[in-house]
């Protein structure tokens, strides 16, 4: 039997465990990516493992998310950054130089390659064959070290794509399809690998957003073969010399396959407020728009803004509406501006942001009470864009650029139709990525060769081993799909304190409930209980590590999102997935006894645990976990597993 692509590079990297859907393996790490608000404490973890050196091909941290530094403690920040990667040996790349999926993809993506990342879009590469999966900076600082990283083997499911894109739809569409399709739940536990005749119609830069949106599917990873365009993109940024062709078998066996027509799609939309609340455009047509924004890491690239530029040639925003182009890298900006395609934008009313994540996740452009903003982001979750009850729609950057013109929303097929020369701007890539080098820092260049730590960057909490009796209130109930977002807000306000841990731990699920933080460190000692998906969203270990710092002791969920579910075994946190009933009956304030010797039933393997609810009625929670992550779990967490198990081998830590 054949392999599917997948396959083939899991093999390629296998140390431990066997491919078969569900079962765990270890797998070799080649690249690893941290940004700026998960960075600090992935060096923290990295120093406190012992480590002196990045054991990993390539290293790389971004400076992205706070680039604005509306306060010293942000700058620390990355002044803290920019010494640990001279002092560790990784590339560093400065605040304003882009988003570390951009980046990452235009300087050190590779076919065939291996990549972990400490944010849920690290995917991204998937579009030009690497194998790329989003992890807690936990599991990024042991496989900087040389460790491998740990994962059940996901089920490899094939999405066929037959066709071509018909005019005004585009590579946006073809993922908004899948989450119509799929759901941000579909994807859990699988990989999807696109194959088919409509993979050739598609450039590197359109698979990439493809396999980015992949994450909000819930999917471990999503993932292209290479071919001809692979190698035509790779020779336009300078590295021609690191195509590898990657093709599945022609035998090789999936899973599922998902069979996706091109030429059937039209432009759609995702309403407020979840990435899968797909409609077509022409739906929801009429809707007012006050706030257009082009860019993102989804799509932030050269060829993703230039057909909004192309449409707004000698043309001008509607007065009403206000438009931000907030590019991917600053090579997309200086390509553009060198090209005059800046100034066509500006001309028509349009305002540039820094390259950055900001607007995505709150910081910066945040929209007007009670308005619309039209976005090309991955994301819509209520309150994300820095307001609460926010109205937040998901589309193509054409169909952003059609209501920034019209100032509502509207297909850009009937606009089209309505206004003399206006044409589908199609997609162009530029003849090569040519840009300033001299903000990316290398490793063998450092600026600094030792650790600057400012009075904000604190040390990472640790756990005491798993208790033998956990008990405690139900200190909060939540609904289905609360993310880490909620958990763990990413707004400025907030964001700069992700180095300081008992600070951050104030804000723990405070869009949900303001009184969560102080109740639970009063409470000492407690349970989380939720529905369904709970986790979902960014990696953001501190999702899992700020509730660990208020005693929160384990959570109660009908499922849980694939990272955050490891980070709460990361540090410490007993995930037990309830069934319908039990989440039905049990309620805030409820005291909860988990029975008998936890921590060993832990160690032994048990996964059905007995949940005694008032000393008046019972129920199971299961545990799904395996052997190595039992040990992390009753340990108190993985850097204390870590730790303990270098202290008594004595060799370089490693998590096996």
């Amino acid at each position: 039997m054949g392999q599917t692509l997948t396959e083939k590079i899991l093999d390629d990297h296998l140390v431990e465990g066997a491919l078969e859907p569900g079962e765990e393996i270890g797998i070799e790490i080649d690249q690893v990516l941290t940004q700026d608000t998960t960075g600090t404490l992935v060096w923290l973890q990295f120093e406190a493992l012992g480590l002196e050196e990045v054991q990993t091909e390539l290293a790389a941290q971004y400076c992205d998310h706070q680039t604005y530094q509306f306060d010293f403690k942000n700058t620390d920040d990355h002044r803290f950054l920019r010494s640990a990667a001279g002092t560790f040996g990784a590339y560093f790349s400065r605040p304003g130089n882009g988003i570390c999926h951009n980046v990452h993809k235009e300087n050190f993506a590779a076919p065939g390659k291996t990549l972990l990342g400490s944010d849920s879009h690290t995917p991204t590469p998937g579009g030009l064959g690497q194998l790329a999966i989003g992890s807690g900076g936990l599991d990024v600082a042991v496989a900087m070290g040389g460790g491998a990283y740990y994962i059940d083997m996901p089920e490899v499911v094939n999405v066929r794509l037959e066709g071509e894109l018909p005019e005004w739809a585009t590579a946006k569409d073809v993922v908004l399809e899948m989450l119509r399709r799929l759901s941000v739940k579909g994807g859990v536990g699988k990989i999807f690998e696109y194959t088919g005749p409509g993979v050739e119609t598609l450039a590197v830069p359109e698979r990439t957003t493809i396999t980015n949106m992949g994450t909000e599917l819930g999917a471990t990873s999503s993932i292209f073969p290479t071919d001809e365009k692979t190698e035509d993109y790779l020779a336009r940024q300078g590295r021609a010399d690191e195509y590898v062709e990657l093709q599945p078998d022609d035998d090789a066996e999936y899973a599922d396959q998902i069979t996706i027509d091109l030429s059937d799609l039209e432009p759609l939309v995702a309403e407020p407020s979840m990435p899968d609340n797909i409609v077509p455009v022409r739906e929801v047509a009429g809707q007012e728009v006050d706030q257009v924004i082009i860019g993102s890491c989804t799509n932030g690239g050269y060829s993703d803004i230039l057909p909004a530029a192309k449409m707004l040639e000698d043309r001008s925003i509607e007065p009403d509406t206000e438009m931000i182009i907030a590019p991917g890298s600053k090579k997309a900006s200086e390509m553009l501006a060198r090209e005059g395609w800046t100034a066509e934008l500006m001309a028509a009313g349009v305002n540039y942001s820094e390259s950055t994540c900001g607007a995505c996740i709150g910081i910066g452009h945040v929209p007007g009470s009670d308005s619309v903003s039209l976005r090309t982001f991955n994301r819509n979750f209520e309150g994300r864009s820095g307001i609460e009850d926010d109205n937040v729609y998901l589309c193509s950057p054409e169909v952003a650029a059609a209501g920034a013109i019209a100032g509502e929303i509207v297909d850009p097929r009937d606009l089209a139709e309505e206004m003399d020369g206006l044409e589908d701007p199609g997609f162009e890539l530029p003849d090569a990525y040519e840009g300033a080098e001299n903000d990316i820092i290398a490793p063998e260049n450092p600026v600094d060769d030792e650790l600057v730590k400012g009075p904000n960057i604190g040390d990472v909490p640790l756990k005491e081993p798993l208790d033998a009796d956990l008990a405690g209130p139900t200190l909060l109930k939540m609904a289905d799909n609360i993310t880490t977002d909620h958990i763990i807000p990413a707004t400025q306000d907030i964001l700069m304190y992700r180095s300081n841990i008992p600070k951050l731990s104030e804000f723990t699920l405070s869009r949900v409930d303001d009184d969560f933080a102080e109740r639970a460190l009063d409470s000492d000692g407690g349970f989380l209980v939720a529905g369904e998906n709970y986790g979902q969203g960014s990696s953001r270990e501190h999702a899992a590590l700020c509730p660990m710092y208020l005693g929160v002791e384990g959570v109660l969920a009908r499922s849980f999102a694939r990272i955050h579910k490891a980070n709460l075994f990361n540090f410490g946190l007993l995930p037990l997935e309830i069934d319908e009933e039990t989440y039905e009956r049990i309620e805030e304030g409820d005291n909860v006894e988990v029975v008998d010797d936890v921590s060993e039933a832990v160690r032994s393997g048990r996964e059905e645990f007995t949940v005694r609810v008032n000393d008046e009625w019972e129920a199971t929670g299961h545990l799904d976990a395996s052997a190595r992550e039992r040990e992390i779990l009753a340990d108190g967490g993985k850097l204390t597993h870590v730790k303990q198990q270098h202290d008594e081998s004595g060799a370089a830590p490693a998590d096996d």
